[in-house]
């Protein structure tokens, strides 16, 4: 059931990429919550498109072929080589629900596909992993499809049990360039912190707040963080109230309307 509106003089500031923002917009309407984009990560296609291609071109032999994000699935399968099927042996994992729905748009079949439980305590690769351990994965390819850096935790586990692990950067991350709309949405948002929700899934665009508003004061500040990790990183940008809840539309209205 939906938690209605948005509190009375609140607005939801969505901080994910652009290329996401229209269909979390969406989502978040259908559920009553008045929500505006201000993306605080800009996300481009990798300068050198041969890791991708190197990816597409082993894909084949893998056994899993892991994505970080939806941004990760857009760009890899953005250079997909024509007539490509998805290998019927290969898995394809992922933490959120965004990305597996992206795989599946693309074509990868539902029974290929793993991820996190839906009641999982969080949604990362902590609770991805019990998924996966059980498998033999000794001489076996295991790829993983990320931006620029990255966690290294699953990469490691897989390692661990023997797997040849191939880590690939499929596209760019960086600090955004805000248009005039997006920079005076920002200026409301420090001027009248108490009447804005953030919404961070990323501690990347946590720090690329404070390289926008280097001044600005967050201790009246209210926000969402889909993740523990995320969570920590607004904390330590100042604001004074941070709740969790998982990256789904419906859990974002059920903690705005806790806030």
């Amino acid at each position: 059931m939906s938690p209605g509106p948005t509190p009375s003089g609140s607005t939801l500031l969505l901080t994910r990429p652009r290329q996401q923002a229209a269909d979390w917009l969406q989502r978040l309407a259908a559920l009553g919550v008045q929500a505006h984009a201000l993306p605080l990560l800009e996300i481009a296609p990798a300068l050198d498109p041969g890791p991708a291609l190197e990816g597409w071109r082993r894909l084949p032999e893998a056994a899993l072929a892991m994505f970080v994000s939806p941004n990760a699935v857009e760009q890899f399968f953005a250079l997909r080589p024509a007539q490509r099927r998805w290998p019927a042996q290969t898995l394809a994992a992922t933490v959120g629900p965004g990305s597996a729905q992206a795989l599946l748009a693309q074509g990868v079949p539902q029974a290929l596909l793993r991820q996190p439980p839906a009641d999982a305590a969080s949604l990362d690769s902590e609770h991805l992993w019990p998924l996966l351990e059980p498998l033999d994965w000794q001489g076996r390819l295991a790829l993983v499809l990320r931006g620029e850096g990255g966690r290294d935790w699953l990469a490691e586990r897989l390692r661990e049990r023997g797997a040849e692990v191939l880590q690939l950067s499929v596209y760019r991350r960086g600090c955004p360039q805000l248009s005039a709309e997006e920079a005076g949405l920002l200026a409301a948002a420090v001027a009248a912190p108490g009447q804005h929700v953030w919404l961070f899934s990323s501690s990347e665009a946590a720090g690329h707040l404070r390289q926008l508003a280097p001044a600005a004061e967050w201790s009246a500040a209210r926000a969402i963080a889909t993740h523990p990790r995320i969570a920590d990183s607004v904390r330590q940008l100042g604001f004074g109230h941070v709740v969790l809840a998982r990256p789904d539309a419906q859990a974002i209205a059920n903690a705005l309307s806790r806030l």
